[in-house]
């Protein structure tokens, strides 16, 4: 939100969203139902349209990094490995259940990455497990390459075609990634009943809106801080 300094301190001012992450409530309840994963993915979908109209790559989508505010919407954070791209890019980066193909084989990359991303994590939500997973990294990357998984028997007709496209290694076929853009995906069936403006105008009921529990503020035990009369760092902080 803003940040400040002292002699001593640098001082990052943060938006307190008080829901946690959403790994910890989908482990505590195991899966979301259809409607409640399509209402997150709505909302990571039209993060992803925005950050991509700047050329802003996020390259590291997993549920760790999207916390809940206190109203029930979503907060992407962890912006670490988020990179202007104009082009394309080679770095190796990311989560390993959530790595492009492309990334792996080091063929360079572009915005279809966080695609291939968005389709794993409507995959996990869904299903309480991501569609590429083993003991060892490598293993991952393997099935990750050959872009082979299977579906759970609960999952809709319209959500496996959604996921399909999404996690399409042909990147002349992967849905986010052709000339349409996000509207291969916006007006795919599954999103049908999706009010995309209401959503970005937060005009939608959230299916969960979290419970805050301030009690650790109540405990936790403040240290005073100590200012130092001259300032400690003047050349990294000069122009701050």
């Amino acid at each position: 939100v803003y940040s400040f300094k002292d002699n001593s301190h640098l001082y990052i001012a943060l938006e307190f969203a008080s829901g946690g992450e959403m790994f910890t409530h989908l482990r505590s309840v195991g899966k979301y139902p259809e409607d409640q994963t399509r209402f997150y993915a709505a909302q990571v979908t039209l993060a992803f349209e925005y950050l991509h109209y700047l050329n802003i790559l996020y390259r590291d989508l997993k549920p760790e990094n999207i916390l809940f505010s206190a109203d029930g919407y979503l907060k992407i954070t962890d912006f670490g490995f988020a990179k202007v791209v104009r082009d394309r890019t080679y770095t190796l980066c990311g989560t390993p259940e959530y790595i492009a193909p492309e990334i792996i084989l080091s063929r360079g990359y572009n915005k279809s990455v966080d695609y291939w991303a968005l389709g794993v994590l409507i995959y996990e939500m869904a299903a309480g497990f991501p569609p590429f997973y083993a003991d060892q990294p490598i293993q991952i990357y393997e099935k990750i390459v050959q872009g082979k998984f299977k579906f759970p028997s609960h999952f809709s007709a319209e959500l496996k075609d959604l996921i399909r496209n999404l996690l399409q290694t042909d990147l002349t076929k992967r849905y986010g990634n052709l000339k349409n853009g996000t509207k291969d995906i916006k007006y795919q069936k599954w999103f049908a009943t999706t009010n995309w403006i209401a959503i970005f105008e937060k005009r939608v009921k959230p299916v969960h809106v979290p419970k805050a529990d301030r009690d650790h503020f109540e405990k936790y035990d403040e240290k005073p801080l100590s200012n130092s009369a001259t300032e400690l760092y003047p050349s990294e902080f000069e122009n701050f």
